[in-house]
């Protein structure tokens, strides 16, 4: 891996894992200049078929084919080969065979991969939160490359073990914030570099929806339809009856499947301060605020996450000052507050609110949109920061090129399990109000609070186990 010339050996190593090193072009470099640089991080798939050349047809088995995002994850890597479908329900099945006839299909996954891996490239991942591990773990020991939606795993401990994974099998790899690739988020990381705003010390973020909201026991039992195998969804989580309100849809509310809105919605929201922050590990978590709270459901929440400070050679002073970041979930959004100064119509149709010495960043969707706070910043005589993060041609698109050697991809799982990792422990935090939970993430424990630690580790159902992979 070569570093671009800015870049120390010590703060290229960093960055490297947190996704600067393979995406920031060296300082005088033109983005035509540079449109070859980055395949100097090389991404191959070393199972499957082998290595693709650019003008290969690549084979894509696709876990999850319907629910809320399933067959839109399918048609998103139709430009491919659709070689093998799999879904637990045979009524979605179906319906994907009619749109690519000739795919193998399958319902259980480990079939799948087991039989057809040799014919495979990669596989997409569309499936509840707390399988996402254990479909691409098995994908990745057969050398697949994996794209695996969003938030990566339903653990931090899952997330390490994808992330060391990836590492050891040297696969391609993708999580699907596919804001990561917009960019809105890269002009909002260059204005930032730039100094445009200042030192942003305060970040904040939210979203009020919400899955199975009032929903605080498990449902009485429903006949499962005839279509899905429920042991199959059920996976390696415990065993609970069927019932509608579960599958196919909210079962992201339920503390047994999801992580709720900060998994669904926070990873995206949060991208442009994950990213021009280049946040990495924080010191601590603390829920300032719960509602709702229950053995099944998640509830409605606020929480803050502490980070220290952080070198980052892009910036004028080289480092960035430690910052907090909140997270508001449910009907907790109602308790953010705006800083004086800035309105509600200045906010509005925003989710995330960088706070700077000089001036604000916003975004909004997937942080596929931007906003600069005052208007003084982008009136008369506002430039545009010079391009020096890689501009994506897509997210899927990204990790096809990666399999086909281009560079490696913006969220890949060594970038994506950093930034997992902290969006998970807001999921622990309000376990503990008002509580805060020092973090050691070198040593993946809280140091503070043995019961927190509890939650880092999945349930996992007998004949389901994940193996631990070594560091």
């Amino acid at each position: 891996m070569k570093r671009p010339e800015n870049l120390s050996r010590r703060n290229f190593i960093r960055l490297a894992g947190l996704g600067l090193a393979g995406l920031v072009m060296p300082r005088g470099a033109s983005a035509a200049s540079t449109e070859g640089l980055f395949s100097i991080v090389p991404a191959h798939v070393l199972g499957g078929r082998g290595k693709l050349a650019p003008s290969d047809t690549m084979n894509i088995g696709c876990v999850g084919v319907g629910g809320m995002q399933g067959m839109n994850d399918v048609m998103s890597v139709a430009t491919e080969n659709i070689y093998a479908l799999c879904d637990v329900d045979e009524g979605y099945l179906n319906a994907a065979a009619l749109k690519f006839p000739k795919a193998k299909l399958f319902r259980d996954f480990r079939q799948m991969l087991d039989q057809e891996h040799h014919n495979l490239d990669g596989i997409t991942i569309t499936i509840p939160d707390h399988m996402h591990a254990t479909v691409a773990l098995w994908a990745m020991e057969r050398g697949l490359a994996v794209y695996c939606q969003k938030p990566l795993a339903q653990t931090v401990w899952e997330v390490r073990q994808m992330a060391k994974s990836a590492r050891k099998y040297q696969v391609v790899t993708q999580m699907g914030n596919q804001g990561y690739s917009a960019e809105a988020m890269r002009v909002a990381s260059e204005i930032l570099w730039r100094g445009d705003i200042g030192e942003v010390r305060e970040v904040h973020g939210l979203n009020a929806g919400g899955f199975s909201r009032g929903v605080t026991q498990w449902p009485d039992p429903q006949p499962v339809p005839s279509t899905l195998d429920w042991d199959l969804w059920t996976g390696r989580a415990a065993e609970h009856p069927y019932h509608k309100s579960i599958a196919p849809i909210n079962w992201r509310g339920f503390l047994e499947y999801g992580t709720q809105m900060v998994g669904d919605w926070g990873v995206h929201i949060f991208g442009a301060a994950n990213f021009g922050l280049q946040l990495g590990a924080p010191t601590s978590v603390e829920c300032t605020f719960v509602e709702g709270a229950n053995l099944v459901t998640y509830p409605s929440y606020c929480c803050k996450l502490e980070f220290p400070e952080r070198p980052n050679p892009q910036v004028p002073s080289g480092k960035m000052p430690p910052v907090t970041v909140y997270w508001y979930e449910g009907s907790a959004a109602s308790r953010f507050k705006l800083p004086d100064g800035i309105t509600n119509e200045d906010f509005k149709g925003n989710n995330s609110l960088l706070i700077g010495s000089k001036g604000c960043i916003m975004t909004s969707g997937r942080s596929e949109g931007l906003s600069l706070w005052p208007n003084t910043l982008k009136g008369e005589g506002f430039k545009k920061p010079e391009k020096v993060i890689r501009r994506s041609p897509g997210h899927f698109k990204e990790w096809i090129q990666a399999v086909k050697g281009g560079p490696t991809p913006c969220s890949n799982f060594e970038v994506a399990s950093t930034y997992a990792e902290w969006l998970l422990l807001a999921t622990i935090s309000w376990r503990f109000p008002n509580q805060k939970l020092l973090w050691d993430a070198t040593n993946m424990r809280f140091t503070n609070n043995e019961l927190a630690n509890s939650f880092l580790r999945p349930t996992i159902r007998k004949g389901w186990e994940i193996k631990n992979i070594p560091d």
